[in-house]
């Protein structure tokens, strides 16, 4: 797929994959981090993913009436992907704000609301199944969580039960940045 390749030649073009010692969100160390951050304040690769997602959960055959995204990094994605669908965007807080309706929902959330969830990287899960529980307490029905890319360390499996698509996998920007890297990667990953 043609425009698939175009957001993994991004990756690179942009430097949003960084090789050396990192620490993730998620608390495990990693010799490579991606930062979907870079891709998605530059206005074309923002358009490229929004339209991948859509894309996707067109193949998917997803219904939805709302997209919601997580602060920080995948607000502009859920905005642009609005943008593209027409559909009513949800911003979820971390945490609730400390003032004025105490809301941890930016937007309108009615009972039996379909939503598309969508993230910048998925790790092991854990904020994105955050903000889908987050939505679900509100009486939202989590149509499917698409990311941008996952890094294929669990999230896939702690988010049974949830349609889940990621628009790239770690090893397919491991695979064309060093091939040997992929092979080195999915031995260390049987190992852990």
């Amino acid at each position: 797929m043609v425009i698939k390749d175009d957001l993994i030649k991004a990756f690179f073009e942009e430097k949003a994959i960084l090789f050396g010692h990192f620490v993730l969100t998620s608390g495990k160390e990693s010799d490579y981090y991606i930062n979907v951050k870079k891709l998605i304040t530059n206005p074309r690769v923002l358009k490229l993913i929004a339209k991948l997602m859509k894309e996707e959960a067109e193949k998917l055959g997803v219904e939805f009436e709302r997209i919601a995204g997580p602060e920080l990094g995948a607000v502009p994605i859920a905005t642009a992907l609005s943008l593209e669908t027409g559909k009513p965007l949800l911003i979820v807080r971390k945490r609730p704000k400390g003032h004025g309706t105490g809301s941890q929902i930016e937007g309108e959330v009615r009972p039996g609301d379909r939503v598309l969830l969508v993230e910048d990287v998925t790790t092991t899960g854990g904020s994105v199944l955050r903000s889908a529980k987050v939505l679900e307490k509100e009486g939202a029905k989590i149509s499917a969580i698409l990311v941008v890319v996952d890094r294929e360390e669990g999230a896939r499996e702690n988010l049974k039960g949830y349609t889940f698509a990621p628009l790239v996998t770690v090893s397919e920007l491991l695979k064309r940045k060093n091939p040997e890297k992929r092979q080195v990667f999915h031995r260390a990953q049987r190992k852990g």
